[in-house]
């Protein structure tokens, strides 16, 4: 064999070794291609959109380039003669889109630590939850997305478990048994208030459909999260591989759509139980409320019932000076809702936070508080002795056995007309304001 021939020869075989990895990509390429596309419904006019980016709108069904989600579109609803163009929702941080409640399945499933939940009955009812969607053995978005919500957990701080559900719900229950995914969240440090779930292959299946998650292929699960109040009836779908900080705004909004008819009619929220037993407003108010005494930040005695309730439309929330979770949030929002509401504050309005730590939270460390977020008169904190303290806490719903517990709730009260009601002290600021000002109208009749 000539050394031409041989040279030749290695040449050929190089040329070979170079395109078989081209070759075998093309025809994984050429497999893709062939995959069916995800079903979706055309709009009238047979265009397709994504659900999280209203601007992405494509003739054909596919993936949105943004967020992976599959392109889907409701029917087109005929508007009436007359009415106004539909204003398209502003969109949270996070994208966020409202939808109707969905109907789910309260189907068995089981916990990262095997516990057996029927899925709507032991997470969902009567809660503000979390959802987004998962495998163990995901190498792409997966991660990411459950280090966000490890993001969000640490955000909520005591409130996860408490106030708000976080659900991880494995695509791939085959796989995923409950010790696969206790590991997988022990790797994430999952806290409480934050469950895994898996189940057999049917009910998980049906519980994705029900919440719009299924697809025919694991790998084709997108980083959708979806956010819900159960009692109000309000969810969101919005991005969850959004920064935490604007998944927890989407969180806050949705946990407070109880309170959504308290800014036009206060006593349309949860109502602070007086009972007045045949007795004038006056009455009721003066024999249910503590008449203790406290001190504020300035260290000046007051009693509750007589010195900071009566004839007072008030704001009332508990907190404590060392809180690193939701205190300084909430001090922040009540000090815009101060501002909102101007010189009624120290008028006929008065913001009142009471420390659920009073030995530790002297006047002097409650005023170095107060005047960090810039309180006002009118605005005041309250410390004392602790039994009196707890005897107020008691009545207002707020004590607790532990500080790191207490509750994120506002009361908002009329004293003079007997309208109290609950809220969520993370509230938009101008809502609560504008719940503050409908009491005081009534107050003023």
């Amino acid at each position: 064999m000539s050394k031409r021939f041989k040279v030749a020869l290695v040449l050929s075989a190089l040329c070979l070794l170079a395109l078989a990895p081209a070759e075998a990509s093309a025809q994984r390429a050429g497999a893709r291609k062939q995959r069916p596309a995800p079903k979706a419904h055309a709009h009238e006019d047979g265009s397709y959109s994504c659900p999280m980016h209203a601007d992405i709108v494509s003739a054909k069904p596919g993936r949105c380039p943004k967020c992976g989600m599959n392109l889907t579109a409701a029917e087109k609803k005929a508007t009436p003669p007359g009415a106004p163009a539909a204003v398209a929702p502003q969109a949270s941080g996070a994208e966020a889109g409202a939808f109707a409640a969905p109907q789910i399945p309260d189907v068995p499933v089981y916990d990262q630590q095997g516990r057996r939940l029927n899925f709507y009955t032991d997470l969902v009812k009567g809660k503000t939850v979390a959802i987004n969607f998962i495998f163990t053995t995901c190498t792409t978005v997966c991660p990411p997305l459950t280090a966000t919500f490890r993001k969000v957990q640490q955000e909520l701080g005591a409130r996860a478990g408490r106030e708000v559900e976080l659900i991880s719900v494995s695509v791939d229950p085959t796989t995923d048994t409950p010790e696969r995914l206790k590991g997988f969240a022990e790797k994430f440090k999952a806290g409480p208030g934050w469950t895994f779930i898996t189940g057999g292959k049917p009910e998980i299946g049906a519980l994705l459909k029900a919440l719009g998650a299924a697809t025919a292929d694991r790998n084709d699960h997108t980083p959708l999260l979806l956010v819900g109040n159960d009692a109000a009836g309000r969810w969101t779908r919005t991005y969850g591989l959004s920064p935490a900080s604007a998944i927890l705004k989407v969180i806050d909004e949705t946990a407070a759509a109880n309170a959504g008819a308290a800014a036009k009619s206060p006593a349309a929220g949860e109502k602070l139980a007086i009972a007045a037993g045949g007795k004038t407003t006056a009455e009721a108010s003066a024999a249910y409320f503590p008449n203790h005494i406290l001190l504020t930040q300035d260290n000046q005695p007051v009693r509750f019932y007589d010195d900071v309730l009566k004839g007072k439309v008030v704001l009332i929330n508990f907190m404590f000076t060392t809180c690193t979770g939701v205190c300084p949030p909430m001090a922040a929002n009540l000090a815009k809702v101060q501002k909102y509401l101007g010189d009624r504050v120290g008028k006929d309005v008065r913001i009142v936070s009471i420390s659920v730590d009073p030995t530790v939270d002297t006047p002097e460390k409650l005023k170095k508080y107060a005047e960090g977020f810039h309180a006002k008169p009118g605005w005041y904190f309250l410390t004392g002795k602790k039994e009196n303290v707890d005897w107020v806490l008691y009545k207002l719903g707020g004590y607790v056995a532990d500080k790191l517990q207490h509750s994120a709730i506002l009361i908002i009260g009329n004293e003079a007309t007997g309208e109290w009601v609950k809220t969520a002290a993370l509230r938009n600021p101008a809502q609560i304001a504008e719940a503050v000002t409908e009491l005081l109208k009534r107050r003023e009749k």
